[in-house]
């Protein structure tokens, strides 16, 4: 009996000891799986963070590439350029060498580069905007200043102080806006045809004029090409500092003689009630300029009472066209 009660005794310390180890391995376990949770909750909010910190970052710099676009374009237009502000109304003809200066009138921004001679070679504007007679302070001369730059050159008998953009499309009167330019072409010719034709259209867009020299010397112009945009259509215009009546004569132009009947007919005073200028207006643009004229056989000068007259630029206003 007394050895029944010494096995069970020893039978059940057996089981409970058995039973805490089980306890003490699954706690163990237990921390374990609490420890590994741990863990990889930690990595997981690491890695999260890590990916908003990116979005975030590549916003932010889109935003700074957004932000900086039209600063950087701007700089690469300079680039190379010594940015000064000169008054529009100086008289001095003298000019920096690689510089841009802004030559529209007010908040215009027409832009005028030189080259490392101080030669004007080029000029460009986003939108040309029309002089407003009414609200800015312009001449009974039609003119934003009494009197233009005087770059060297112009002292000559023959040449104009030309602008490259003119007072009536807002442009200002300083040696960054003045050329050296034959008075006939200016006045008359292709330059003032141009002028013409971006105010009828009420202003004009891209535009750009390229200034051609014959040499590094001279400030006088060999040859100019305007490109812009108007009414949607991109026109080019090129033509060199010359006369354009003695190109013509020297091209045979002038020197043929029209019958008295085609003679009486072209020059005559009376207004040609059918306004056909068809054959006359060469590129069909609805204006006559002094070349398309003498080149259909009519006389210079085309006087106000004449039927062609209104077809016609008469830049000084004095009744005459190509006296």
């Amino acid at each position: 009996m007394k050895k029944k009660v010494n096995y069970l005794i020893l039978l059940l310390t057996t089981i409970f000891i058995v039973g805490c180890s089980n306890a003490e391995d699954v706690s163990t376990l237990n921390e374990g799986n609490e420890e590994v949770t741990t863990v990889n909750t930690s990595e997981n909010s690491e890695k999260e963070a890590a990916t908003n910190e990116d979005i975030t970052n590549t916003v932010v710099e889109e935003e700074l590439v957004e932000e900086e676009t039209p600063t950087q374009s701007k700089n690469e237009m300079f680039s190379g350029y010594k940015l000064i502000e000169v008054d529009g109304g100086d008289l001095s003809g003298y000019r920096e060498p690689n510089v841009a200066v802004n030559i529209g009138y007010g908040d215009r921004e027409y832009w005028a580069f030189t080259n490392e001679y101080g030669q004007l070679v080029r000029v460009i504007a986003d939108e040309i905007i029309l002089q407003d007679d009414i609200n800015e302070p312009v001449l009974t001369s039609g003119r934003y200043y009494s009197d233009e730059a005087k770059v060297t050159g112009v002292e000559s008998e023959v040449l104009d102080e030309g602008h490259i953009i003119a007072d009536s499309l807002g442009g200002v009167s300083n040696a960054y806006n003045i050329t050296p330019q034959d008075s006939t072409l200016n006045r008359h010719g292709d330059q003032a045809y141009m002028e013409k034709a971006i105010r009828s259209a009420g202003g004009a867009t891209n535009f750009e004029a390229i200034i051609t020299y014959p040499n590094t010397d001279t400030q006088i112009p060999s040859s100019y090409q305007y490109t812009y945009t108007l009414m949607g259509d991109v026109i080019v215009d090129t033509f060199d500092n010359v006369n354009p009546d003695e190109v013509n004569e020297s091209l045979g132009l002038t020197d043929s003689e029209p019958s008295d009947s085609t003679s009486s007919d072209k020059n005559s005073t009376s207004p040609n009630t059918n306004g056909d200028i068809s054959s006359v207006d060469s590129n069909g643009n609805g204006q006559v300029t002094i070349k398309e004229a003498k080149a259909a056989g009519f006389k210079m000068p085309i006087t106000s009472n004449h039927w062609l007259y209104k077809y016609m630029d008469d830049r000084d206003g004095d009744g005459l066209v190509g006296e």
